[in-house]
């Protein structure tokens, strides 16, 4: 199974959590819990840190059903639960079509 959609699996039935920095960055930045849902449901996996310090992660992008880009970082689906890290709409001067860093 590829790792978005065992990432996908989990999410989906609600087997995922949030560390506090993704708390305190989504309410920073209005994001609900159903739009991580849907950009994770119809994301890609754009960036793989499969050696973080804190344990394998992947940088997820999606877009709501609205059409908002949403950048997700999340642990890999080896834990338990998937720790949702991060999550915040991706600065179009950094991202140039939302996948690729500009340098």
């Amino acid at each position: 199974m590829a790792l978005i959609d065992a990432i996908r699996v989990k999410v989906g039935s609600g087997e995922f959590e949030y560390s506090q920095r993704a708390v305190d960055q989504t309410t920073l930045r209005h994001l609900a819990v159903h739009e991580l849902r849907e950009a994770i449901a119809a994301g890609e996996v754009i960036e793989d840190y499969p050696n973080d310090k804190y344990g394998p992660s992947c940088l997820v992008l999606g877009f709501t059903n609205a059409g908002r880009p949403i950048h997700v970082q999340c642990s890999h689906p080896s834990r338990l639960r998937i720790k949702i890290i991060t999550a915040y709409e991706p600065d179009p001067d950094e991202w140039g079509d939302f996948k690729h860093r500009r340098i």
